[in-house]
């Protein structure tokens, strides 16, 4: 489309740059001869009635041009909007989840593989898709190889350890003053999003491991 554009632009120039040079000419040739025919008298100029056609759809090119960059731009408004929305949503309730497997701990009730499965697979749904908007990345140092299956009696364990994950995660200054970070405490700012990055990971991969344990368990029964 631009290069249609230009190659339109330069051909209206060049034939308004010949039709002026020709104007030129005559009137040079006017001078020269007074006697000839006076003015008017001669025959119409050679006009091009393309010019204004063409003219014409370059500016309505352009026109649609603009309206499709608005609509571009508009688009990408409401992508960006609900995309904070959909992170606020997960952001808050794997809160919430954690609040209530850590009441449901602290108050030693009987161990529902299946309520612990629903709320571990839900955590791991939404730190997924929190991650498809951080990009969290582990460190070289810090990758592991796939840790072994969960016993039944490391349920309470790494049930505790995954609130502790998320406290760690909801908590770090790098989510909560994103938008407050100065200039002088970049290096500070980057060590905070490796920390998030890190544990949003380890939040992702023990809870995975406690929704299958936890679902394996439920069928045993």
């Amino acid at each position: 489309m631009n290069y249609r554009v230009i190659k339109i632009k330069k051909l209206v120039g060049f034939l308004v740059a010949g039709i002026f040079s020709l104007c030129l000419t005559c009137a040079a040739l006017a001078q020269g001869n007074p006697t000839g025919a006076p003015a008017g008298a001669g025959p119409p100029p050679n006009k091009n009635p393309n010019i204004d056609d063409r003219v014409r759809q370059v500016d309505e090119g352009r026109l649609r041009s603009a309206e499709m960059d608005a609509g571009t731009e508009e688009k990408n408004q409401r992508l960006l909007q609900a995309a904070i929305a959909n992170m606020k949503e997960d952001f808050s309730r794997i809160q919430v989840l954690r609040n209530d497997i850590a009441r449901n701990l602290v108050a030693r009730k009987p161990f529902d593989y299946k309520l612990v499965s629903e709320q571990t697979g839900e955590i791991n749904k939404r730190a997924s898709r929190l991650n498809v908007y951080m990009r969290a990345r582990a460190a070289e140092d810090e990758k592991e190889n796939d840790r072994p299956e969960l016993k039944s009696e490391e349920m309470i364990g790494a049930l505790v350890r995954l609130c502790k994950l998320i406290d760690s995660f909801t908590e770090n200054p790098a989510l909560k003053n994103a938008a407050t970070v100065d200039s002088k405490d970049i290096a500070k700012a980057r060590e905070n999003k490796a920390n998030a990055d890190r544990d949003l990971l380890a939040i992702i991969k023990l809870s995975g491991g406690l929704q299958k344990k936890s679902e394996n368990l439920r069928m045993s029964q």
